[in-house]
C-alpha cells in the first residue's frame, strides 16, 4: 500500500536516512514548486525556496512529531520559507505608473505591474503520480496558476496570500490553514474574507465557468493559427479581428503596457512597418503553452541579417507571448524575454527548415 510505503519512508528519513528523505520528499518536490510558485509569482524564485524547503526539512527532520502528515509538515515549511523571502523582497505589486507604449481611444486603468512574474511550461504541472495511488498528484487547474490569477494575488498582503492559496487552491480546512500558518481560525477566516474580496475586483467575472485544463479547442487553435499567421504576414487587419476590445498586453520585467485593441495596433502598425524606428523585421512563430494558456513563441529576422548573407538570415528568438482567450477573442497578452525559451524546449534560433 501506497500509505505504508509512505509511512516507512517517514520513519526511516526522520531518522537520518538521507536516500529515505530524498525518496520521500522527491514525491512532493513538484507540487511544492507550484505552491511555491503561486505564492512568489517567480518561477526562479520557487525553485530556490524549494531548496531552501528541503534543507530545512533534512536539518529539523528530528522535529517531525506526527501531528499532521509529511506532506503538510513539508507545506508548513515551504510556506514559511516563502514569507520569509517576501518580508525580505518588499515586493508590492501595484498599477503601472508610467505611460502605456501608445494611447487608448478613450480612458483606462493600467494593469497591474509584477516584474518578478514569470511563465511556466504546462510540462512542469503535470502530476508526478496517478492520482488513484497518490491524493496529492492531482492536475493543476487553470483558474489557480493562469497569469491573472498570479498578478491579482500578488497584490494581497503575503499571510492573506498564504490562507488564500491554502484554503482555496489546495482545499484545506480553516483549521488545518490555522494549524500550518500558526494562527487562529477566526484569523484565517478574516484573512480569506479580505483576500476574496481584494481578487473580486481583479479577476474576470467569468473564472468560475472555466473548463479543466485540456487541449484548445477547434475554435481555439483557429484563432492561434490566425494570430501566427497574422505576425508572420504582418497583416494588422488580421490581428485586429482576434482581439477583444479592452484586451491589454503587458510585458514583465519591463514598465511597458498597453490597453484597448487601437493602442495594440497602433503598437503592431510600427512594429511591422518597415520604415520605423521599431521595425523589428520577418517574423516566424511557434505554439506551445503556458500556466494551462495557449502561448506563442515568436521569431524574428532581422533586415541586416536578411541583407548581408546570401542565404535567408536567421530567425532568432524575440518575445514568449502567453494569450488568454474569452469567448473568441484574445483579452490579454503577457509578452515574455526570449531567455524562456530554453524552459520550454524551444531554440534560440529557428532551424532552416521551419
Amino acid at each position: 500500500m501506497v500509505s505504508d510505503d509512505v509511512d516507512a519512508l517517514v520513519v526511516a528519513a526522520t531518522g537520518g536516512d538521507q536516500q529515505a528523505f530524498g525518496e520521500l520528499t522527491g514525491r512532493y518536490r513538484r507540487e511544492l514548486r507550484v505552491h511555491c510558485y503561486r505564492m512568489l509569482g517567480s518561477f526562479d524564485d520557487a525553485e530556490d525556496v524549494v531548496q531552501e524547503t528541503l534543507l530545512r526539512a533534512w536539518r529539523r527532520r528530528e522535529t517531525y512529531a506526527g501531528r499532521s502528515t509529511f506532506r503538510a509538515w513539508l507545506y508548513k515549511i515551504a510556506t514559511n520559507a516563502c514569507l520569509d523571502l517576501i518580508e525580505r523582497n518588499k515586493r508590492i505589486a501595484r498599477p503601472y505608473a508610467v505611460a502605456p507604449l501608445a494611447e487608448a481611444d478613450r480612458p483606462v486603468s493600467p494593469p497591474i505591474d509584477v516584474p518578478w512574474l514569470q511563465p511556466v511550461p504546462d510540462r512542469l504541472l503535470e502530476p508526478v503520480a496517478d492520482a488513484a495511488e497518490e491524493p496529492a498528484a492531482v492536475a493543476v487547474a487553470r483558474e489557480t496558476i493562469e497569469l491573472a490569477f498570479l498578478a491579482a494575488i500578488q497584490q494581497l498582503p503575503a499571510r492573506q496570500r498564504a490562507a488564500l492559496i491554502i484554503r482555496d487552491v489546495l482545499g484545506w480546512s480553516a483549521t488545518e490553514t490555522a494549524a500550518l500558518l500558526e494562527t487562529s481560525v477566526a484569523s484565517v477566516k478574516s484573512a480569506l474574507q479580505r483576500a476574496r474580496a481584494t481578487l473580486k475586483q481583479q479577476l474576470p467575472r467569468d473564472r468560475d465557468g472555466w473548463a479543466q485544463p485540456g487541449e484548445p479547442s477547434a475554435d481555439e487553435r483557429a484563432l492561434l493559427r490566425q494570430y501566427v499567421d497574422a505576425h508572420q504576414q504582418a497583416d494588422l487587419d488580421a490581428l485586429a479581428a482576434l482581439l477583444a476590445e479592452d484586451v491589454r498586453q503587458t510585458m514583465p520585467p519591463h514598465p511597458a503596457w498597453l490597453v484597448g485593441r487601437g493602442a495594440l495596433l497602433d503598437f503592431a502598425q510600427q512594429v511591422f512597418d518597415p520604415g520605423s524606428q521599431w521595425y523589428l523585421g520577418a517574423w516566424r512563430s511557434v505554439l506551445t503553452s503556458a500556466n494551462r494558456q495557449p502561448a506563442v513563441a515568436h521569431y524574428v529576422q532581422r533586415p541586416s541579417a536578411a541583407e548581408t548573407e546570401r542565404l535567408p538570415g536567421e530567425f532568432r528568438a524575440q518575445v514568449l507571448d502567453v494569450l488568454r482567450i474569452d469567448d473568441g477573442r484574445i483579452t490579454a497578452i503577457t509578452s515574455f524575454e526570449p531567455r524562456w525559451f530554453a524552459a520550454f524546449d524551444l531554440p534560440l534560433v529557428l532551424p532552416k527548415d521551419r
